[in-house]
Formats: C-alpha cells, sequence, structure tokens
C-alpha cells in the first residue's frame, strides 16, 4: 500500500513557484542597490542609460562633428555624422563611394578623418582622362553630382595601383582637401589601411536643417573589378 502523503491543492498552491522566488530575489537586490545609491532608482536609471550609451557609441554607432570644409559641399563645417561602426565588422569592406571615418595617425595626422572612397584594393586609379576625369579600372567616373562646385577632379596628376588592405581615399572639396593625393611619397603611398577604418557615415545628423541618408553615389556603379580592365594590374611609379 502506497503510505507516501499526497500533497493537496491547498499544498500545491502555497508553494512559491520558482520563477517567482527568482523575480523577488532580482526585485530585493535592486532594491538594495537604490537604497544604498544617492538619488535611488532615479540615479540607477541613469547609470544604465549612460551604460546602454556608452555601448552604442564604442560598439555600433558614434556621432562624429566635422571640422573642415574638405567633404563641402555635402558635409559642411559643424555638421554631425552618425558613424556606422558595425558595417565593416563582419567580413564586409568598404566600397568606392562610401564616405568613411578613419584613424590617421601615421599616414595622416594624429587625429580622425572623413573622406570618400575612390579606389580599393587591387584598383588602378588616375587622374586624369582627356576630360579631366578620375579613371577608376580604365573607366571614367563623373563626380560632378558630389564635387564642390567648381572644383575640378584634382590638380595634382596621379597614377597608382591600389594595395590590398588598403583605401584610396579623397575629399569632396578637392581644392581644400588633404588627401591620398597629398600623401603619395609618404609611408603607406596615402593609401589608408582598411583596419584603421572606424566606419561608415550613414546619416548627417545635426542640424536638423541638415538632417539627410549619406548614399553611395551612382558614378562608381559601372566601375568594373580590379584586374579587368587592360592595364589594371600593372604597378605605376
Amino acid at each position: 500500500m502506497d503510505t507516501e502523503a499526497q500533497p493537496t491543492e491547498r499544498d500545491r498552491s502555497s508553494r512559491p513557484e520558482p520563477e517567482a522566488v527568482e523575480d523577488r530575489s532580482r526585485f530585493a537586490f535592486l532594491s538594495r542597490i537604490t537604497e544604498w545609491l544617492p538619488g535611488g532608482w532615479i540615479s540607477l536609471t541613469l547609470f544604465a542609460c549612460l551604460a546602454f550609451l556608452l555601448v552604442l557609441n564604442t560598439f555600433v554607432a558614434q556621432p562624429f562633428q566635422i571640422p573642415s570644409g574638405s567633404m563641402e559641399q555635402g558635409l559642411r563645417i559643424g555638421d554631425r555624422v552618425l558613424v556606422n561602426k558595425l558595417v565593416y565588422r563582419f567580413g564586409a569592406q568598404p566600397r568606392r563611394g562610401d564616405v568613411v571615418v578613419f584613424d590617421g595617425t601615421g599616414y595622416f595626422g594624429d587625429a580622425d578623418y572623413i573622406k570618400r572612397v575612390v579606389g580599393v584594393g587591387g584598383d588602378h586609379v588616375v587622374c586624369c582622362d582627356k576630360e579631366g576625369r578620375i579613371e577608376v579600372n580604365g573607366r571614367s567616373v563623373d563626380e560632378t553630382a558630389f564635387l564642390y562646385p567648381g572644383d575640378i577632379p584634382s590638380t595634382v596628376p596621379f597614377d597608382v595601383v591600389v594595395p590590398d588592405g588598403r583605401l584610396f581615399v579623397l575629399g569632396d572639396h578637392r581644392s581644400d582637401s588633404s588627401d591620398s593625393r597629398d600623401h603619395l611619397g609618404s609611408p603607406g603611398g596615402g593609401m589608408i589601411p582598411v583596419k584603421d577604418v572606424i566606419g561608415r557615415a550613414d546619416w548627417i545628423v545635426w542640424p536638423s536643417a541638415h538632417w539627410t541618408r549619406l548614399t553611395r553615389p551612382a558614378a562608381y556603379a559601372r566601375v568594373p573589378a580590379a584586374g579587368q580592365s587592360k592595364g589594371a594590374g600593372a604597378a605605376h611609379g
């Protein structure tokens, strides 16, 4: 005969559910923190928000202020752009036309810079064709949609092949931009290591009147991949 006492419905209902005990324990822990913390729940909420913003700023997105006119007229002095820091972290690479923020230490100077990617690893970048346009892998690029009004693509001639893992970058305001053209004789030849790219500028977020999304210009869409044009793989001094 089974002599073990069977719990009644009342007995079962009076026992605390494990989840409920755990929830109360967490609440009690938070309550103890707020009792110790000056300002209580308000201070705890503020600290949680700050921690969230710190993680967001470090790993996801970060605002940058435009310090110069090198990217006018699209980006003006004082504009703040939101930089996507995740876009290149999972195998994706910067593409021609992207506006990127990078650490220029050892190449441009000990600061962060913002420029437009004109050439990626393996690309043959030349200035200029018979019509004064930049060529990438043998294809002329019409930059009038974003080039500063009155500027020409470059007053400095160049003929380079971008090493793998590097980027050839230019400012949109060519007559007021220190970029890859000005560092061709420097270590790295003015080419920025992809690993030093902080992220891609995706939005102008301030001032509100300038709020807009930064898209990749269609001018680069017809540029062939490196090595698909005659002479694209040849090194030039």
